[in-house]
């Protein structure tokens, strides 16, 4: 494709402009006289995404969108009402655009048989009056474009940076001009004909300020007509010889900006114009405001993400060497030594590792955003009413943590919309408001992240849960009578257990939350469950902010050195021998009034040894939720922050192991699964 320099950027923008949609629609649906919304972001994506789609060469796409597009304009010009129906048809067209796009990202066509959704979307504008689509605000822009001769064109007002700017050209002999631009009819590529002319007129002076703005220039969010307000010390006709030079454009007039008599048109204007109008212009001069074609784009730029992870990978690198040489410079004793690489550690270790950590760093709202669509297609599924609530959506994680955790977050929100939150027939019979509250939330604390799924439901069974249980042979009827409420929550996250009466498509065809369990400790975290019957249940998720460098305690186990993460360490304890019980055949050990079983590590991972037992032991306390254990080494090292590196495909999955690290002294320490050896 002649574009496909151009098609990452493509890709990434046409997400953002369907999630935009996503969004918008859903506020639309909730307050359908909201016409700011359906004039602005959701018209604008529908109208930009078009435009792109058209410049890329992806008809299908393009088509699509120019059909929504014109049911959106109908809505906007109170043509048309708004209801659900109208609503399920639109986010329909969106899904398949959706689609398209990620057909595309694989490396497709984009190609797609949307013949049906243009006729639903055909159906809908012929439902009411004949609508004028495109065409209406195609008008409507030309007439405020025209509004007045062809020099006397409207800028808005300018602030007071630009009335400097042009007085200080006039005081150094510089011609303040007014350029427009009137583009061929049968023009494809408005935006790429633009660019050529601001090209041309970047050569001669500068650009103060342009109607419509640079944005909208870019999105092609105008007809055929632009001015520009330039400033140069060419004449107004060389100005307009050489913009001619450029393919494709019809007219071009330019003429010397006269401040006094464009304000005196501005006020005519405002005194003949009616409220909508002036809302519109407020609009554009608030959009417009402070822009030129040199300052386009905030303060943020794109940046592949194989780009970061090379320059994580780099960082790890020097994370391992700054351990090196810390291990060199105490041996020396070098006193200079020793301050550059105290220095060196302050340095890389605070405000350089904290930058590049935070360049991976990804608000949650990435994966928030699918879930206000899915939570309304799952209520009308299950004839429910559903209030989502979502706070903290600019909480951030790391990106390799928010690419995993988006499944188990889809499968808490079925199970709680499927098996917790009642009918609305139910919830009234029990007192309850018949709308059910569903709430997300994300929040930081210390060095992790927690995620918590709650609503106002059913809450957890007891009785139920302790029954499939034991019917499932995880639990035994003895057992059943000694639990805790706590505990038994926690046994609806046993491998195959369903409290569900029958098999749905919703909540997961009786995988249970089994699933969403692993997936979570794989990535270092915990979940736990608070539940009242009849009141509801939480779901509480807690996250490391990142995996790629983590805090470890270093041990050591004949001459063999491991790595113990501390954020599943409680403590660590010298104990005697003679405090070591026995126990179902175990070794365990009272541990503040627990019976905490003792994990021999030289054991676990065989290493050879021809010593005898000491008389004291020290022992490494690590927890798992409710449970815990105590793992058995020779010596403690010391806290340490490490590279997680993975085993690779060579070595595949090693019991008890979740990765290496590479220390200062070049030797290599294995890095313990503490979940593993706990169950």
């Amino acid at each position: 494709m002649e574009n496909s320099e151009y098609l990452e950027m493509f890709i990434e923008e046409s997400k953002e402009h369907i999630q935009s949609l996503n969004n918008q629609i859903l506020v639309l649906e909730n307050e359908p006289e909201n016409m700011a919304t359906i004039g602005g972001e959701i018209f604008r994506s529908a109208h930009t995404l078009k435009g792109m789609s058209a410049t890329m060469g992806f008809k299908d796409l393009a088509n699509l969108t120019h059909k929504m597009e014109n049911v959106l304009d109908a809505v906007r010009n109170d043509q048309l009402k708004i209801n659900s129906d109208i609503i399920d048809v639109i986010f329909q067209a969106v899904d398949q655009l959706e689609g398209m796009v990620l057909d595309i990202a694989d490396g497709g066509n984009g190609f797609s048989d949307v013949g049906d959704l243009v006729k639903a979307l055909q159906a809908i504008e012929d439902k009411e009056e004949p609508i004028k689509s495109n065409k209406q605000s195609a008008t409507a822009t030309s007439q405020n474009l025209n509004s007045t001769n062809s020099n006397a064109i409207h800028f808005g007002q300018l602030d007071q940076f630009e009335l400097a700017v042009l007085d200080q050209s006039d005081e150094n002999g510089f011609n303040n001009l007014e350029v427009k631009v009137k583009l061929n009819q049968n023009c494809l590529l408005k935006a790429a004909r633009v660019y050529m002319v601001f090209e041309v007129l970047e050569q001669i002076g500068e650009v103060i300020k342009a109607d419509p703005s640079v944005q909208e220039l870019e999105e092609e969010n105008f007809e055929l007509e632009f001015h520009v307000l330039l400033v140069t010390k060419d004449t107004p006709e060389e100005v307009k010889q050489k913009i001619l030079k450029v393919s494709e454009i019809e007219e071009v007039t330019a003429s010397v900006f006269e401040q006094k008599i464009e304000q005196k048109d501005l006020d005519s204007q405002a005194e003949n114009n009616n409220e909508q109008a002036d809302n519109n212009q407020q609009t554009k001069q608030g959009e417009n405001k402070s822009k030129t074609t040199k300052a386009v784009g905030g303060k943020t730029i794109r940046v592949n993400i194989d780009r970061l992870d090379g320059l994580m990978n780099l960082f790890e690198e020097l994370v391992i060497d700054r351990g090196r040489l810390e291990q060199i410079s105490g041996n020396l004793k070098n006193a200079e030594l020793q301050e550059t690489v105290e220095r060196m550690s302050r340095i890389s270790g605070g405000d350089l590792q904290n930058i590049i950590l935070n360049m991976r760093m990804v608000p949650v709202e990435q994966v928030f955003n699918r879930f206000p669509r899915m939570v309304r297609q799952l209520s009308k599924d299950l004839n429910k009413k559903i209030n989502l609530e979502i706070v903290g959506a600019e909480t951030e994680l790391d990106r390799t943590v928010i690419d995993e955790i988006g499944d188990p977050l889809v499968h808490l929100i079925r199970n709680a919309l499927d098996h917790g939150v009642e009918t609305p027939e139910i919830r009234k019979t029990n007192g309850k408001d018949e709308v059910g509250r569903l709430l997300l939330k994300a929040y930081h604390s210390g060095n992790h992240v927690f995620i918590e799924i709650s609503d106002d439901g059913a809450g957890i069974n007891r009785e139920k849960v302790i029954s499939k249980a034991i019917s499932n042979r995880v639990i035994s009827e003895e057992e059943a009578t000694q639990l805790t409420d706590k505990k038994v929550n926690q046994l609806i996250m046993s491998s195959g257990f369903s409290t569900a009466d029958k098999i749905s498509d919703i909540s997961g065809r009786g995988v249970g939350l089994d699933v969403v369990k692993n997936t979570i400790e794989s990535l270092g975290g915990t979940i736990t469950i608070e539940s009242k019957e009849g009141k509801g249940s939480l779901f509480s998720i807690q996250l490391p902010l990142t995996l790629s460098i983590i805090s470890v305690l270093l041990v050591e186990v004949e001459k063999e050195k491991y790595a113990v993460p501390l954020s599943s360490i409680i403590e660590t304890a010298i104990i005697n021998k003679s405090e070591i019980l026995n126990a179902h055949n175990k070794k365990v050990i009272d541990f503040r009034g627990k019976v905490v079983p003792l994990i021999d590590l030289k054991q676990v991972f065989e290493v050879p040894s021809d010593q005898q037992n000491d008389e004291f032991y020290s022992i490494v306390i690590i927890r798992k939720g409710d449970k815990m254990a105590g793992l058995v080494v020779d010596s403690f090292i010391g806290q340490q922050e490490i590279v997680l590196k993975s085993l690779g495909d060579y070595l595949g999955n090693v019991f008890a192991i979740s990765g290496a690290t590479i220390l200062g002294d070049g030797q290599v320490a294995l890095i313990v699964d503490t979940n593993t050896l706990i169950n």
